[in-house]
């Protein structure tokens, strides 16, 4: 099977470690960084695709993404 996910959070260290440590589980880039800025906050928030091939499972709606 194949997962998704879209990482965001504000455009921090923090982020960036939270899509180092996602790389370092397997999972690939999934196209291009976003970036939007938040007026309220008065801050830069980023999304980052990702992708990650799984052998031997199923796809089922119900699974943790960020277990894997």
């Amino acid at each position: 099977m194949i997962l998704y996910r879209y990482l965001t959070g504000p455009d921090d260290n923090a982020f960036c470690h939270r899509v180092t440590a996602a790389l370092n589980k397997g999972w690939q880039l999934a196209g291009s960084p976003t970036l939007t800025y938040d007026p309220e906050k008065k801050r830069v928030i980023c999304g980052q695709p990702i992708l990650k091939e799984v052998e031997g499972e199923t796809y089922d709606p119900s699974i943790e993404l960020g277990k894997y």
